[in-house]
């Protein structure tokens, strides 16, 4: 497949972009400082872009099967990049009429798992009530995406980890996996990789953890 990733540079998109390569996929990854990008491959392609203008983005989008984004705040004063930087993504993906959209956003934006015990929505709840703007932020991006003409997909990770990819992970569409508390960045990566072409996650919130 040909796939774009924006946000190649932080800790899920370059794995998406390294495991993509692994997988014989042709991988154009969106950075505004390629020095930041340390995965190489044959089939990568780098376009540099500060991601302000859909139009600038569209020769990144153009003629893609899907893109993939990892963008978001890296803490509380970046809240609001998520939602801007997607509306961009968005503008350009539309233009150039490129349908399949996965992005990351957070468990807590999501509903609580079904039968989730009080201590786990209490914690959800504080998570949430600490980092208000950060998820107001995905919120805000989740609401983009329901009213572009994308077939998007959310995937919804808790607090990320750094570990090699297990492929041990628990998916739930429209929900949550019970008592999942933690997920490595490598496997929220694979996870969006294997949701490219499953039609039931299009335009789906996807809770993934261990």
């Amino acid at each position: 497949m040909k796939l774009t990733v924006f946000g190649a540079t932080g800790g899920i998109g370059q794995e998406i972009v390294r495991q993509a390569l692994d997988s014989g996929h042709q991988v154009t990854a969106v950075v505004r400082d390629p020095a930041r990008l340390t995965v190489t491959g044959a089939g990568l392609e780098v376009f540099r872009a500060d991601l302000t203008d859909p139009q600038a983005l569209r020769p990144a989008v153009a003629g893609r099967d899907a893109v993939l984004s990892g963008l978001g705040a890296r803490s509380r004063k970046d809240a609001g990049i998520a939602t801007r930087l997607t509306r961009t993504v968005l503008g350009a993906m539309e233009a150039e009429g490129v349908r399949r959209l996965l992005v990351v956003s957070a468990g807590p934006v999501g509903p609580d798992p079904e039968g989730a015990a009080f201590a786990d929505r209490a914690a959800r709840g504080l998570v949430s009530l600490i980092l208000k703007d950060v998820y107001a932020d995905l919120a805000a991006m989740e609401d983009e995406l329901a009213r572009s003409a994308t077939d998007w997909t959310v995937v919804r990770p808790p607090r990320l980890q750094n570990k090699p990819v297990t492929g041990s992970y628990r998916t739930v569409v429209g929900g949550f996996p019970l008592k999942g508390r933690f997920i490595g960045r490598a496997d929220v990566a694979h996870a969006m990789l294997a949701m490219i072409n499953d039609p039931g996650t299009v335009k789906q919130g996807v809770g993934v953890a261990y």
